[in-house]
């Protein structure tokens, strides 16, 4: 065993995306609808740059997680069929891209619920992995994802392995995440804002991070908007993370519910 992880790995890549479509926009801004060019610009995501990330995704062989809202599940149900016929995991990513911090616990409950009957009417599988919108959890969510049978929560950040996160209702593993891990924080526009980062710019800091987590033996998880990532310029970002991946030895892609669920299998204990 080198390290934490089982045999030779000496490190995890997980490649998510969280698949918003337009429900993270109309989460904010119901008004939006009738801004055809915003409207346009999260509907590249599931029109077109989800489908160069599947093709992208299978020349180099690998499996990757992909959280979907209910309601772009729903807009878009052949688009989550092919996920899992490619072999990919698609978690829960709330119904409207509610951030649960904004809503009551009951009406998380019901987002949760709705959101689970959605993805297993698509998928015919019961999802068992959750990222919450936006990364606003509240000290009820996970409680309430434990009570509904979920293995895994991909929403905190306080390490950069997995660890176990302990609820009134059972015990989850955190696939933890990070700012820094999150293309839409280097790539959104904002006219308000100001400009966006350059492509070459992300790279690298992609890159550092992860010689960061090859150093240290520990997890990659990249959180990526196909709206984003699927744009051409991005696309080759992806593609060159990937080979800078894997011309490093022991590095090993993985889905986040193979990585929750071979942590619990081998009764893993998060390091100090």
């Amino acid at each position: 065993m080198a390290g934490l992880w089982p045999g030779d790995t000496k490190c995890v890549v997980m490649l998510t995306f969280d698949l918003d479509g337009i429900s993270a926009i109309l989460s904010r801004s119901p008004d939006a609808i009738r801004l055809p060019s915003v409207i346009s610009r999260a509907e590249f995501g599931p029109k077109v740059g989800v489908h160069r990330i599947l093709d992208l995704l299978d020349r180099y062989e690998i499996k990757a997680t992909f959280f979907v809202p209910g309601h772009t599940a729903e807009r878009y149900e052949a688009v989550v069929a092919d996920m899992v016929n490619r072999g990919h995991e698609v978690g829960h990513h709330g119904y409207m891209h509610e951030p649960p911090a904004t809503l009551s616990d009951q009406e998380q409950e019901e987002v949760i619920d709705k959101g689970i009957r959605i993805l297993e009417g698509i998928t015919g599988q019961l999802p068992v992995g959750y990222r919450a919108p936006s990364f606003e959890l509240t000290d009820k969510t996970l409680e309430i994802l434990a009570q509904r049978g979920f293995v895994y929560d991909s929403s905190l950040m306080a390490h950069d392995v997995p660890y176990f996160v302990d609820t009134p209702a059972g015990r989850l593993v955190e696939a933890p995440v990070d700012w820094a891990l999150d293309d839409a924080h280097y790539y959104a526009f904002n006219r308000g804002a100001g400009a966006m980062n350059t492509p070459q710019d992300v790279y690298k800091a992609w890159e550092w991070e992860f010689d960061g987590v090859y150093q240290y033996g520990s997890a990659f998880n990249l959180t990526m908007h196909p709206q984003h990532t699927g744009r051409l310029a991005k696309m080759m970002v992806l593609e060159r993370f990937i080979q800078y991946a894997r011309s490093h030895s022991n590095v090993e892609f993985m889905r986040c519910i193979d990585v929750a669920k071979n942590w619990t299998a081998a009764g893993m204990k998060t390091p100090d």
